[in-house]
């Protein structure tokens, strides 16, 4: 009987840890083709009943909500590159200049276009006087967040200041801005590649070890009960 509940737990145990990691990659997947099926969605539900109204067999055949789903994901991907391999050329970028500037006579749209465009841009380049993936103190002295420094800059008084966005898991579009001094951020060696994988995995992809030493106090609720002892960078 002691047997059988040692055989128990191990295949449990073992069929655990080959579940999560497929599970998590589920997760992350199901929220990518979520998010590039919508683009489409509709776009493809007005050709499908169009087509119904002709072919009314086919049209039922294609009206399937998996199956929009499928098409609309495939066509935002193929656009998604098809407007990336114009953007390389001259005709493209004056097209999409073209339709950049339009956006940017019409109020409110051009404010949330153009904070969203210059994000995308700043995470592809580093910062000047600080690494663009780091650590802060957030949200308690006592635990540690990944962030994206989106600028640094300084306040009335002279100090170095950094724009921390700190998104979380394992939805990277939504986070927090925080405003942090530069000498409270922790550096790392992680891309913003890295990082993203961490954060979209939730932490089950990953370096093996975190680029800052700490200590644990006998009482969890200290201030002190994870303090930072060596800041490398």
């Amino acid at each position: 009987m002691a047997r059988r509940q040692l055989y128990f737990k191990r295949y449990m145990i073992t069929g655990l840890l080959t579940f999560v990691p497929l599970w998590l990659t589920w997760v992350v997947f199901k929220f990518v083709f979520g998010l590039l099926s919508e683009i489409s969605a509709p776009l493809v539900a007005g050709m499908v009943s169009a087509l119904g109204s002709t072919w009314p067999a086919t049209g039922e055949f294609l009206g399937q909500p998996w199956l929009i789903s499928l098409i609309a994901f495939v066509i935002t991907v193929v656009s998604l590159y098809l407007v990336g391999f114009a953007a390389n050329f001259v005709l493209g970028r004056r097209l999409i200049d073209g339709v950049e500037n339009l956006i940017g006579r019409i109020p409110i749209v051009h404010s949330i276009y153009g904070g969203t465009k210059k994000l995308m841009s700043v995470l592809q380049s580093k910062p000047s006087g600080t690494q663009r993936v780091v650590l802060i103190d957030f949200p308690s002295p006592q635990l540690k967040s990944i962030g994206f420094v989106t600028r640094a800059f300084r306040d009335a008084g002279g100090r170095e200041l950094a724009a921390v966005y700190v998104p979380t898991t394992p939805n990277p579009t939504g986070g927090y801005l925080e405003i942090v001094p530069i000498e409270r951020l922790t550096a790392t060696d992680w891309s913003v590649d890295q990082a993203m994988a961490f954060l979209l995995s939730a932490g089950a992809v990953g370096a093996d070890t975190l680029p800052f030493a700490a200590r644990w106090d006998a009482d969890p609720a200290s201030p002190s009960a994870m303090a930072p002892v060596d800041r490398p960078g």
